[in-house]
């Protein structure tokens, strides 16, 4: 995968690539979101909550979303195979580099794996794998035992996601608020110049 592409005025993410992030992002938020409410609260809770209508559609739309999230990373990743990642200008201290690429590489991994472990637990566990309105066939052989296991290895995994954006935010804001290097600018969304009148 190539690392970086040669600094220039106009370093920073392609359009499409700033696109998906941002995109992602709010999928992984209001999919956590729905996760959270369905892990703390249990099935019968969120039934008492929200009545079997309401209930329903926070599960189908946190399978949906789940799906939807994985198919963009699989085009993310085609994308930063493709086009690579913009250099730092100015360039980051190494141990920053570090950092940046090691949490950068651990996004891709776990949200991948996140909906892929949802995916498998639920048909595992004689769930139905809803996409909208839509019911994928079961592609797994019914096994409560591990559909338990993957469920709990799905929440794991969805927690370090959390500590994940905790640190990606807390660091963009330092770069954009206190330091003000410009690295925020490289995955800002495209925007048009404001015509003068």
């Amino acid at each position: 995968m190539p690392e970086s592409n040669p600094p220039g005025p106009n370093t920073g993410f392609t359009p499409l690539q700033r696109i998906l992030h941002w995109v992602v992002a709010a999928l992984v938020l209001a999919t956590l979101a729905g996760g959270l409410t369905i892990g703390r609260l249990g099935f019968d809770r969120v039934t008492a909550v929200l009545g079997g209508p309401g209930r329903d559609v926070l599960y189908e739309y946190h399978k949906t979303f789940g799906l939807i999230v994985l198919g963009l990373m699989l085009i993310r990743l085609f994308v930063r195979i493709d086009r690579g990642r913009p250099a730092y200008d100015p360039p980051l201290k190494p141990w920053q580099q570090g950092i940046s690429l090691t949490v950068h590489y651990l996004f891709y991994v776990l949200l991948i794996a996140m909906p892929v472990l949802g995916w498998l637990a639920t048909d595992m566990s004689d769930y139905p794998v809803e996409f909208f309105a839509w019911d994928f066939p079961q592609v797994v052989p019914k096994s409560e035992t591990v559909g338990t296991l993957l469920y709990d290895w799905h929440r794991y995994v969805g927690w370090a996601i959390a500590l994940l954006i905790v640190m990606h935010v807390g660091a963009g804001l330092m770069h954009w608020l206190v330091l003000r290097d410009g690295v925020m600018g490289r995955i800002a969304l495209p925007m048009r110049p404001k015509s003068r009148r």
